[in-house]
């Protein structure tokens, strides 16, 4: 079995702001979709150029398969720092063992390091070698398009269909999906973002919910979803929620700058590095 597929997650998102029950929310009006893709594209191009930098604070609830097969669950204080669109910092800490997950980019690669209690894996690779089909347990380039803050492709192949109250951009590559990105058409935000691999098998989505002003012109989600799926018929999946009173416009100051450099492996016991688009894994 693939080692990057050992640790096997879900995540259930605390719903902060709304206090409702999954299954409650009301019905999404139906509004008028964009009528082209360049329309669309150009709408979701803007968010993410008016993106500025930002700190936020949330909780998660993470569960697990160890390498036995046993389940865990354990509960996270979250943080997170944005810098700029491949910039971003999360560290999430258990009661009992501080920094348990901390993922990382900047503008040349990125990293993540999970290490709660029974597992320590250790990823990290270069983003010219990172797309949505690597096999990782959390994506950087998810986390940032969850955001909003991703940037948009225009280069790619894409076409729009309309659904409900959704607008449906679809990208493909070579003729196959790889990704299908859900827009309410009321407000012209992102609900959910589905990842294909070349046999057109779902490998992750994102859903995103509750959406709230950091400035007049950027919007970020206050519940996120991420879920992608293992090999071994279980779900990874890692999700942060978090409110407007935790969420705010912040310049990150030179102290912080240390957050976007790739610490050392050291102390992990699985190292997975990203090299051709493809994972050399080993041990320490």
């Amino acid at each position: 079995m693939n080692k990057a597929r050992y640790i096997t997650t879900c995540v259930t998102t605390f719903l902060i702001l709304t206090g409702c029950e999954p299954g409650t929310k009301k019905p999404l009006l139906v509004c008028p979709g964009k009528n082209s893709v360049a329309e669309a594209l150009a709408t979701l191009q803007s968010q993410s150029e008016n993106m500025v930098s930002l700190y936020a604070r949330g909780k998660a609830s993470l569960k697990y398969y160890d390498e036995k097969g046993k389940k865990h669950k354990e509960n996270l204080d979250v943080k997170i720092l944005v810098k700029s669109s491949d910039e971003i910092y999360l560290q999430g800490d258990m009661s009992v063992v501080k920094k348990a997950i901390m993922l990382g980019s900047n503008k040349r690669e990125f990293w993540l390091a999970i290490k709660p209690k029974e597992i320590s894996e250790y990823w990290w690779g270069q983003w010219s070698d990172l797309d949505s089909s690597q096999d990782i347990l959390i994506n950087p380039k998810t986390l940032l398009e969850a955001l909003g803050i991703a940037k948009v492709d225009l280069q790619a192949e894409w076409s729009l269909s309309n659904k409900g109250p959704f607008d449906i951009l679809t990208m493909r590559q070579e003729g196959v999906i790889i990704k299908k990105i859900y827009v309410y058409c009321c407000d012209y935000t992102i609900r959910k973002i589905e990842y294909f691999d070349s046999d057109g098998q779902v490998l992750a989505h994102i859903e995103m919910d509750e959406y709230n002003e950091v400035t007049e012109k950027f919007v970020v989600p206050s519940l996120i979803e991420v879920t992608t799926y293992g090999s071994d018929k279980h779900e990874d999946s890692f999700g942060i929620s978090f409110n407007l009173n935790s969420v705010e416009h912040r310049e990150i100051t030179a102290s912080q700058n240390k957050y976007f450099i790739r610490f050392p492996p050291k102390g992990y016991k699985n190292l997975h590095r990203l090299e051709n688009g493809k994972w050399i894994i080993f041990q320490q």
